[in-house]
């Protein structure tokens, strides 16, 4: 056994092995597709995956966009991006103060933590979705918990849209599956256009 391995507790080991069972599966299912672009009995339309293509902005604030752009990420295994993106959105947003600094550090420890030994204890797990942040902003993300406001995540998250606008938002826009949507939707409204 890896002797890194080997430190940790039993029930993280335990706990890795059910994680790598339940991917298993998931490594074994094809690209997302329209399908997964539905909200309740809702698709998008063509002219809205057409504004997709506009900004990274505008595919973000629409609930389909945001759906195929976080199944896009599922597919490539770096879906931890958006997560940690849309939770911030969600913790700017916290009123009670009471609540600011648990949801805080339930973000930090999510998200940007990478003391294994501290996750494995409080949460009996080894596996996180850990963003890809340099030290610097860890470091200054990890201050702002002293006294956590509702911007102590502000530079995190900046990075990690940064990332996502530059890396992952053009490769979501050239990927096979945004193109079949697209085609897919074409002739939808061709073969309605056709009927009409």
């Amino acid at each position: 056994m890896c002797k890194g391995l080997a430190l940790l507790p039993t029930t993280c080991l335990e706990r890795a092995k059910e994680l790598k069972a339940k991917l298993g599966s998931f490594l074994q299912k094809p690209d997302w597709s329209l399908a997964s672009c539905k909200i309740g009995k809702t698709r998008p339309t063509l002219e809205q995956c057409m504004r997709w293509k506009e900004s990274f902005e505008k595919l973000l604030s629409s609930k389909h966009g945001l759906m195929a752009f976080t199944a896009f990420l599922v597919s490539e295994f770096s879906e931890e991006n958006i997560a940690f993106y849309v939770a911030c959105e969600d913790f700017r947003s916290t009123k009670s103060a009471a609540k600011l600094a648990a949801k805080a550090q339930r973000i930090y420890d999510e998200f940007i933590c990478t003391d294994l030994t501290l996750l494995s204890l409080t949460y009996g797990i080894c596996i996180a979705s850990h963003v890809n942040i340099d030290h610097e902003t860890r470091d200054i993300t990890r201050a702002n918990l002293k006294d956590p406001s509702t911007s102590c995540f502000d530079m995190a998250q900046h990075r990690i849209y940064l990332l996502m606008a530059k890396d992952c938002y053009p490769r979501f826009l050239r990927s096979p599956a945004y193109k079949d949507l697209i085609s897919q939707l074409r002739a939808k409204c061709t073969s309605i256009s056709k009927k009409a």
